[in-house]
């Protein structure tokens, strides 16, 4: 398990590395074609289809790392409800439903790339199916990282989930002394962290 999440580990830092890449990219490209617009009164034809690729690339990419980081918004008022042992069973059908998706935007995504893949993406000359290879992308990439939290969950190791206070996922609430319940916190009978700790 320690060896798969050092390579997932790796596979998110590329995909956040590529993600960031993209989007300084997708604005200097925007940037260019507004000046060479508006100031010297040309047009660069490539920019504005090269900054809607390099616009799908960061949104899949950085979906997908979210999911591996817990930073995803999640629905967890029926969480608070149920008894703590229930929980990682919800936390994990949450991740199987992930899986589906990202198994359905890398399928769907594959047929669509396959039927656009003899045209041409105007101003790039390169193939249509280039457009839809960020979605095949990320799909991939939201199965690999699903598949890891629900391995996690499984050897009874940590995964984050957004609002959580254990930034370091090392078990300890930070900002927060001792163990605190959700509900706790909520109504009030639990010191909130403050900013800063």
């Amino acid at each position: 398990m320690i060896r798969f999440a050092t390579l997932t580990g790796a596979v998110a830092q590329a995909a956040l590395w590529l993600a960031g890449t993209g989007l300084v990219l997708m604005t200097a490209f925007v940037f260019a074609q507004v000046f060479y617009r508006y100031v010297i009164g040309s047009s660069l034809f490539w920019a504005e289809p090269a900054a809607v690729m390099l616009m799908g690339w960061f949104i899949f990419l950085g979906a997908a790392v979210g999911v591996k980081e817990g930073y995803h918004l999640s629905f967890d008022v029926g969480l608070m409800v149920v008894p703590e042992s229930w929980r990682p069973w919800f936390h994990t059908l949450s991740d199987v439903v992930v899986t589906g998706f990202g198994f359905g935007m890398a399928w769907f995504g594959w047929q669509l790339a396959a039927r656009a893949s003899t045209g041409v993406v105007p101003g790039l000359g390169i193939s249509r199916l280039w457009d839809f290879a960020p979605l095949i992308g990320g799909g991939i990439l939201l199965m690999l990282f699903s598949a890891e939290r629900i391995l996690r969950r499984a050897a009874g190791l940590k995964t984050m989930r957004f609002g959580d206070m254990d930034d370091a996922a090392d078990g300890a609430r930070d900002g927060v002394p001792g163990p605190v319940s959700a509900r706790d916190v909520l109504d009030g009978a639990a010191p909130r962290p403050r900013n800063g700790d």
